[in-house]
């Protein structure tokens, strides 16, 4: 399916520029939570609504009247590719951040990181990738901490288990 999804994507980057391409995404962005809704999903793979019906549903949530959205989630529908939205609005975010040199992440920890330290992460792996990186702190169960950049295939790791074995191997070879 993705396959699919980077075809639809590659087609409507070519057909509008830049901008258009960043307000057509933050629009479908915003509808992509819907998917995860049951009745949200029925809805749109039910095959005793008309398409035109579909249409109508997805693009009264927009506040985007673009016509050039209006027309690809026609497209869409009428091939019926609806439920391709949230992987198409992947698709299109790794264009975006690929065009602009702009890559968004996750800064993984054990504890709320402070934006400082964050923001020296930051700097440091945009000097690094020469492109510029943005991290959100998600904080989790994890004991250590992670840096997870999927669109420049980036995923760097510090375990404090991990750590703590190697501490606890040197203190052990050195007796």
């Amino acid at each position: 399916m993705s396959d699919i999804a980077k075809k639809y994507v590659k087609a409507l980057a070519k057909s509008v520029d830049d901008k258009t391409l960043e307000s057509i995404f933050n629009s479908l962005e915003s509808i992509v939570p819907a998917f995860k809704n049951r009745k949200f999903t029925a809805i749109i793979q039910s095959s005793d609504i008309k398409k035109e019906s579909k249409v109508d549903f997805l693009l009264g949530m927009l506040d985007n009247k673009e016509p050039k959205l209006e027309n690809f989630i026609k497209l869409l529908a009428e091939k019926g590719r609806i439920e391709l939205l949230p992987a198409i609005v992947k698709e299109l975010n790794k264009v975006i951040e690929e065009k602009t040199n702009t890559y968004h992440g996750h800064l993984i920890s054990g504890s709320k990181i402070d934006e400082k330290e964050i923001q020296d992460i930051e700097d440091v792996l945009s000097k690094k990738f020469d492109a510029k990186i943005k991290l959100d702190n998600i904080v989790t169960d994890y004991s250590g901490m992670k840096v997870e950049v999927e669109n420049l295939g980036v995923e760097i790791g510090i375990s404090t288990d991990r750590i703590k074995q190697q501490i606890a191997q040197t203190i052990l070879s050195a007796i």
